[in-house]
């Protein structure tokens, strides 16, 4: 029996799973870490701490496995998306890693769209506006603010690819990480070397480009020494974590797509054509399978506004979550379901940290519309799922505008777990939702499915997400919720306009 590896490089912990040729996995292993929080605002994290990680929880999978170093066929990456890595000549990390989740880039992201003329040029480049999460902010930023780090800088990578160049000494990303670095030509799958020049970037810095599935490089004897791994052991381009997701969920189909849950919420879908991103409100990047492309929304608190209610309205049902052992999110549902669909009118926006799509607007606030005194403690939790529904399928809808047709959503993350709240998803969405294996993986499983494509476990990408993943729970809207959801759904879209001025004027106090 041969394995691969799949290693996801996340935010606050590392995950490695060992996968067999029949896609069973054998073995897993997690090690979390904290990141640095210089400022308000900004996040930064030292790469050496992943690279701990990695090897940790490497050696622990391998060790529960019980297998042979040369039964590890392949290894594939994944991990948090546009995190910068500068390195100087010598391959040295200059500073801290720069993190997606750092917001100090507002000021350069204004001065792309400016120097490009704008954001719909700026799409024209590259499919995609300059978010502050983006890479190419925080280039800038080092640029402008750090000009002794920035004339020190040889390469940059992204975070999973830091973890590439410790397995095998080369420096490479693949096609979905370069997209996130908003500097990629994502239609003609190259560098824009055009707005490279534009921004004045040294185009030397930028590290070789692989797609997910294709072989990046091989295990160095010292790497290989450290791991108890044979030397040579190919490594595979890999994909970060949103694209990686989308292969280990199988949405990798039109037609297909794929919900997260997480603290963010993720709305994919695949794309074997290339289309305009509309208003750059969406997320454009080449994905996990070669030649084609994943569109995808992200709003900015979904499971984080859940958690936000149990921490701060929720003592009670973590008191007896604490007594009895039950999770406190499944107590919190099931009390949301003793209330009816559309929670007596109450509504709530999830714009608690601003949002992203489908407006990029840090200035939106979570709000609560139409309390009167028969709302109780559970329709608020109920108003809250659903907002949280609400605005994904906002996000799906975008994408629908690109004439992409949708038959069904596979889930993952928090919003999986339980089948009273997939059964909102399915209502609100109006089409099936449904769970498949593995799917609570996060991106390891994906890694390692485009790892055995690279090993030759499986003919491509498409068709091992074919084969491996198998649908485990379906749940079908109830025509009765879906025809009242979407006279809901009418009102909640008229929320975020009714109030812009508000929070605009909130925003300045």
């Amino acid at each position: 029996m041969a394995y691969v590896l799949g290693i996801d490089v996340g935010t606050s912990a590392c995950k490695t799973i060992i996968v067999n040729e029949t896609g069973e996995i054998v073995a897993k292993a997690t090690k979390e870490y904290d990141f640095i929080v210089p400022r308000p605002g900004w996040t930064e994290s030292d790469p050496e701490v992943w690279w701990d990680a990695t090897v940790d929880t490497i050696k622990k999978a391998l060790e529960k496995a019980a297998i042979k170093p040369e039964e590890i066929a392949a290894i594939g990456l994944s991990g948090q998306m546009h995190t910068l890595v500068p390195l100087d000549k010598n391959r040295k990390v200059i500073r801290n890693a720069i993190m997606w989740n750092d917001n100090r880039v507002g000021k350069q992201c204004d001065e792309v769209h400016n120097k490009v003329g704008g954001e719909d040029k700026l799409i024209d480049y590259v499919a995609n506006t300059a978010l502050p999460g983006y890479t190419i902010g925080k280039i800038l930023w080092i640029k402008e603010v750090e000009p002794e780090n920035y004339e020190k800088i040889d390469k940059f990578v992204i975070a999973k690819d830091y973890i590439r160049y410790k397995l095998t000494g080369k420096i490479a990303t693949d096609v979905s990480d370069a997209s996130g670095t908003c500097l990629y030509d994502v239609e003609k799958n190259k560098w824009s070397d055009d707005l490279i020049n534009l921004l004045e970037i040294k185009k030397s810095i930028f590290p070789d480009v692989v797609e997910s599935p294709e072989i990046s490089g091989h295990l160095t004897s010292e790497a290989a020494s450290i791991l108890g791994l044979k030397e040579g052991t190919p490594v595979v381009g890999g994909a970060g974590d949103v694209l990686a997701q989308a292969v280990g969920t199988g949405a990798t189909e039109e037609g297909i797509a794929m919900l997260i849950i997480g603290t963010a919420g993720i709305a994919s879908v695949a794309l074997s054509k290339f289309g305009r991103n509309p208003g750059g409100s969406l997320q454009l990047f080449r994905g996990g399978v070669p030649g084609e492309w994943n569109i995808f929304g992200c709003t900015l608190a979904a499971g984080g506004s859940f958690k936000w209610f149990r921490d701060s309205f929720g003592l009670e049902e973590k008191i007896i979550a604490n007594l009895s052992g039950e999770d406190a999110y499944n107590i919190l549902v099931n009390e949301a379901m003793q209330v009816e669909v559309g929670a007596n009118g109450l509504l709530f926006t999830p714009y608690i940290v601003g949002e992203r799509c489908p407006y990029t607007d840090p200035n939106a606030r979570g709000v609560f519309v139409g309390i009167n005194v028969m709302h109780d403690k559970r329709a608020f939790v109920r108003a809250v799922l659903e907002g949280i529904v609400f605005s994904l399928k906002d996000a799906l809808k975008l994408i629908e505008t690109l004439g992409v047709p949708l038959t069904q959503v596979r889930v993952s993350g928090g919003g999986a777990i339980n089948p009273k709240w997939r059964q909102i998803q399915a209502d609100i969405l109006g089409t099936e939702v449904v769970t498949v294996s593995y799917s609570g993986e996060g991106g390891s499983y994906g890694a390692a499915i485009l790892a055995g494509v690279g090993a030759g476990f499986w003919p491509s990408v498409k068709e091992a997400a074919r084969k491996l993943l198998k649908i485990e729970t379906r749940t079908v809207p109830i025509a009765e919720n879906k025809s009242k959801y979407e006279k809901v759904y009418d009102i909640y879209r008229e929320i975020y306009y009714a109030l812009k001025k508000v929070n605009d004027k909130i925003s300045e106090l």
